[in-house]
């Protein structure tokens, strides 16, 4: 699934991981919300490791929730999305669960980057989605396929699609602070806006 057909404004096509599951417990660690100057906002995030190889879409959508304070159960939202071993079909599928454990109908919407490349006005939107989000006290997720390098220059590979949460912003959201629980070892990295918006290309992320 290197890249998915638009049909009627849906992502269509099954999403699959990449990646083999964890070979360790799923562990938690306690990031603090804090607000700095300079354009910056880092969200407190309660961090697990999905369970397994196909569980990131859910995994993804519940550290995402954390932010919010939010303890909710992967196999419950799973279920609710539709998650199978070949992964959660799309965005479409996790925007209701987003908007249902946030209790507010309209809290996120989904936006779709069709293009096999994210061009100037849909990275722009990209970064002020992400940047309102935030401020709003909320994670963005994000549905990812391909391979990206952080600020690190350590790659990230995901060919068969990924679900990733956004928890930070930096530099007025040119950077972007990632929760990826497909291993607690990377835990969270940052990445420019740039490689983020083309990281989605194909797919799309739910936000405010």
């Amino acid at each position: 699934a290197a890249g998915l057909a638009f049909t009627g404004g849906a992502i269509a096509g099954p999403v699959t991981t990449a990646f083999a599951a964890p070979t360790t417990k799923p562990t938690s660690q306690t990031q603090t919300d804090r607000k700095g100057g300079h354009g910056e906002r880092e969200l407190g995030v309660r961090y697990e490791a999905q369970p397994n190889f196909y569980y990131c879409g859910p995994a993804a959508t519940r550290n995402a929730l954390s932010v919010q304070g939010k303890e909710i159960s992967v196999d419950a939202m799973a279920k609710e999305m539709g998650t199978t071993e070949a992964g959660t079909n799309s965005i479409n599928d996790i925007t209701p669960v987003l908007n249902k454990e946030t209790g507010k109908n309209d809290a996120y919407h989904s936006v779709e980057i069709s293009s096999p490349d994210a061009d100037a006005k849909q990275t722009d939107t990209l970064r002020a989605d992400i940047v309102r989000t935030i401020d709003d006290g909320r994670a963005v997720v994000a549905n990812i396929a391909g391979t990206s390098t952080d600020t690190d220059g350590n790659t990230h590979s995901y060919e068969g699609g990924h679900y990733i949460s956004v928890v930070g912003y930096h530099d007025n959201g040119n950077t972007v602070t990632i929760a990826d629980s497909a291993d607690p070892n990377t835990a969270a990295y940052q990445i420019s806006v740039e490689h983020l918006a083309d990281w989605i290309a194909t797919r799309g992320y739910a936000t405010s």
